[in-house]
């Protein structure tokens, strides 16, 4: 059934978007990603025209499945940066009923690294595990590594159990050790880019696939849902 949330809003958008993705398809090569896995590759490299992501991406064996029953569920978006919620569809986001948070600005943090000689992005995820936002919560990460490197220790210390980690800093400190941190981890489901690639485009493009996934989980089990404002 055709999705009416999370496409574009109109005709020559949707047009531009699915030509984008046919590009991507033709051009990319083989790849040993499934279905849906390759959707939200596609919608990665559509976002950052770098095929280097079919490859560089890997999945949980449980990632997909868990990222759409946490969408599905309307669990919220912790995220390390704002970048990643202003660049987050927000009428998409709605549609699920998911709130997304980020602390890393907020005075309390700043004062927090400081007294601790410390990051922002350590105490951001602290502050979210102090609000109960982890646990069954979306962790989005991508642009500090120390983010990610902070929820791999609550994973492995705290008994925190996120429902998807998306682990995609981007740099030449400690970025590519930080994934390969969440790699190693098999208490909670992952997606991350490997190496020194990623950024908060590609965290976004993967939340926005994710949410592609899950509305046409629920056009299967209820039938095609109406836009927002639409009448019946």
């Amino acid at each position: 059934m055709p999705k009416t949330i999370t496409e574009q809003a109109t005709q020559t958008g949707r047009r531009i978007e699915h030509d984008s993705f046919a590009t991507v398809d033709r051009e990319a090569g083989p790849h040993g990603y499934d279905a849906h896995q390759w959707t939200i590759v596609r919608r990665m490299i559509h976002a950052s025209a770098d095929f280097d992501f079919n490859g560089l991406t890997r999945f949980h064996p449980q990632a997909v499945s868990a990222g759409v029953a946490a969408v599905l569920a309307g669990s919220p978006v912790v995220a390390d940066v704002e970048m990643i919620r202003v660049g987050l569809s927000q009428a998409r986001l709605a549609h699920f009923g998911i709130q997304i948070h980020q602390f890393i600005s907020d005075p309390d943090i700043i004062a927090r690294a400081q007294a601790d000689a410390g990051t922002r992005a350590v105490q951001s995820m602290r502050k979210a595990h102090e609000h109960g936002l982890l646990n069954g919560g979306m962790v989005a990460v991508g642009n500090a590594p120390t983010a990610l490197l902070e929820v791999v220790r609550l994973v492995r210390t705290e008994g925190v159990r996120p429902a998807l980690v998306i682990g995609m800093p981007v740099g030449f400190v400690s970025a590519a050790e930080s994934k390969a941190a969440l790699s190693k981890l098999t208490e909670v489901p992952w997606i991350l880019t490997d190496g020194r690639k990623g950024g908060s485009a590609l965290v976004v493009a993967a939340i926005h696939a994710l949410l592609a996934l899950a509305e046409e989980r629920q056009s299967q089990s209820v039938g095609p849902v109406q836009p927002p404002g639409s009448r019946t």
